[in-house]
Parts: structure tokens; sequence; C-alpha cells
């Protein structure tokens, strides 16, 4: 039997939620209550984690905190981001708009009374009932009481079951350990991370493909590779198509699908193939850096940003690659093509990435003309052996 032919791309979609990747519901208590809670997490996870928030609009006479729910307007959206400002929106924006408007905070907290999200923090209070909002709990991850009522009511046992007793109970007042708590579900759902070699470079100032040079024995894309593999779940090397053919087992490649743009379309082609991996992003060119350095991006990693990156000593930009790229790294550049740019620095200059001092500026010298080529030889030359 032939397959029925499909009108579109079979592509391969970001795991988002309702308005961010990493997204919790509260709900069970006062409007007010919960509004509290997210201004003493906000304080407690800065700088490290920046908090979104999303509430309704309760109207000019209750923005202020008041329990009173009688002027919500459940039709519009607002989206506060702790700390400093706040974007009020006429309607609910379409899911994929929610998300774009978020997309540059580490996580988002969502009043769970007006909108809802795919897993939820339960506030116990006897003023808000969850009687009749029990379909809304898909994904309980965490429920915080007060301090002299840590029982569960019985309706939400029953909607938990087996669970019930699984699911983390903290006191509603104790900002430190619930701030701990979201510190750890954070952590627990950062992507993965995955290599990516950076090898389709026309190497016209070196007069030869710059993969295939060999500083250390082998060439310099299995080199690479070799150097990603203690950081990454799996490696893979970018170029076009016909640079790739003759790829030495066990080295993985990924043809460049979004052609003509150099390290900005091998970049899209790993978002591509997998939209929710970090992709550690090394290219080619660089037979001075060391496994070290990488450790250290890989410790510096904040999976908040954009990007993880080293900053340059002499100019301060960042270096795009040797860098870490986060999953909305993906919509980042996407836009930024869109815009008709097709540098990744000036995409990271523009995105505010998390910047570290290289510790070893050296090892990021890249290599391009046959003199310089030369030059990096001898040096390499001239140093010890690895471990003496």
């Amino acid at each position: 039997m032939i397959p029925a032919p499909t009108r579109h791309a079979p592509l391969a979609r970001p795991d988002e939620g309702a308005f961010h990747r990493h997204e919790l519901a509260v709900l069970g208590a006062p409007c007010a209550v919960i509004a509290d809670l997210v201004t003493r997490l906000a304080a407690a996870l800065a700088p490290a984690l920046r908090l979104a928030y999303v509430d309704a609009d309760h109207g000019p006479a209750n923005r202020n905190g008041s329990a009173d729910e009688s002027a919500v307007a459940p039709a519009a959206v607002l989206t506060a981001v702790a700390p400093g400002w706040r974007l009020d929106t006429a309607a609910d924006p379409a899911p994929a708009a929610r998300r774009a408007l978020l997309a540059a905070q580490s996580l988002a907290l969502v009043n769970g009374n007006h909108f809802g999200a795919r897993q939820q923090v339960v506030l116990l209070d006897p003023r808000k009932p969850l009687d009749h909002k029990l379909d809304r709990l898909t994904d309980v991850r965490l429920i915080l009481h007060p301090a002299d009522q840590p029982a569960l009511p019985a309706a939400l046992r029953a909607h938990l079951g087996t669970a019930a007793d699984a699911v983390p109970r903290l006191v509603l007042t104790d900002t430190a350990a619930i701030a701990a708590w979201v510190r750890r579900w954070y952590a627990a759902a950062r992507p993965p991370v995955r290599g990516l070699v950076l090898a389709g470079g026309a190497s016209e100032r070196m007069q030869t493909d710059k993969s295939r040079l060999r500083y250390h024995g082998a060439e310099q894309r299995q080199h690479v590779a070799t150097l990603l593999a203690p950081f990454c779940e799996e490696v893979f090397v970018s170029g076009r198509a016909e640079q790739l053919t003759d790829l030495p087992t066990p080295l993985r490649a990924l043809p460049d699908q979004f052609l003509g743009l150099g390290p900005m379309g091998g970049l899209l082609t790993a978002f591509r193939h997998d939209p929710n991996a970090a992709w550690l992003v090394v290219a080619c060119d660089l037979p001075f850096l060391t496994a070290p350095s990488l450790g250290r991006l890989l410790a510096g990693r904040d999976a908040g940003r954009v990007a993880t990156a080293f900053r340059d000593p002499a100019t301060g930009w960042p270096e795009p690659l040797v860098a870490l790229w986060e999953p909305r790294a993906y919509g980042v550049l996407l836009g930024a093509l869109g815009q008709g740019r097709s540098c990744p620095r000036k995409v990271l200059i523009n995105a505010d990435p998390a910047l570290l001092d290289p510790g070893a500026p050296a090892e990021l010298r890249n290599v391009n003309t046959p003199d310089e080529r030369a030059a990096a030889e001898r040096e390499l030359r001239a140093r010890p052996p690895a471990g003496t």
C-alpha cells in the first residue's frame, strides 16, 4: 500500500508547556496568597533564576493583592516578570505568543486559579477548596500547607491516590525551603547536552579543509569529537553533505539543512534535529582547546540563559563557537535569521548569555591560514606530552 502523502514536514517539536518549558501552576489559595508566595520566591531565587509570574487582570482596584476576585477579567492576562517590569496584554495570547513573551525567563509560575500549566503546586487553604478544581491537578509536584494543617483534604487524597504520600510537603511560610525545592525541580528538568563539531567552513584562507588537519595525530573533526564526548550524551559532526561522506566510524554526521549560513546553519540544523537538547558547540579550527576548558564551561552552565559562553578578554564579546547553547536558543536563532542576521556572535551579544572567564584565553585562538597552521604545529610539538 502506498502511504498517504503528508502536507507538512515531520519536524521535532520543542517540549514546551502552555507558557514556558519550565512552568508550575500554583492553586488552592486566594490570589493574594499566591502573589505573595511568588514575590518571596522571586527574591529568594534571584539572580540565579529569573522568575516570571502569569496572572489574570484583577482590575484597577484589585491589583495590590486584595483577596476580592470580583473584578477579575478572565479574558485578559497579566504577565508580570520579576524583578522590574510587567507586561499587560489586552487578551489572553495564543500559546506560542505566551511562550515568546516569557522566553527570556528561567521559569514561569502561573496563577492556577485562572490558568493551567502542565505541573502544579497545591496550596492548602480552606478559603479556596480544591473540590471543584481537581481536574486541573494533572501532575502535582509540591504541596504547601499552613504550619498547623499538614493533613491532606479527603478529596485531594482520593484524587492523588497512591501518589498522595509521595508528593513533597512544605510549610507555606518557609520561603527558603520552597526556594530550595524549586532549584532542585529546575535542575532535574535541565536539558541533556549533545555535542556538535562545526566542520563545515569553506577554509578559503587555509586553502585546505581545516577539519581534516592533524594537529594531534587524528583529524581535527575526530579530535574535537573526542574532546566533547565525556561531556555529551552523543556527538555529531556538522558540515556540508559532501564534506561528511567519508566520515570515519564512529563519528555521526549531521549534514547542514540550513544552507549558506556558515556556523548559524550548523546550529539551526542541530536544533532541528533535537530542539530539546542543549548543544555544546566547538569549531574544528581551535587546535589549542583542551578538555579542562570545556569542563569549565559546563561547570559554569546557566540553563536559564540562551547560552553559556566564554568572554573574549580583549573585546568582552562572547565566543559563540565554544559555547553551550540551550534549547530556547532555537527560537532566538530563528528570530535573528528572520531579521536578516546570520552571525552567532551578534545573536549572543543581543541575547544576554551567561559569560565566563575562559581561564586559558590562548586556547580560544583559532587557526585560519597556512602560516598560522605552521606556527601552531611548532608550538604544539614543543609542548610536553599530556600528563608529564
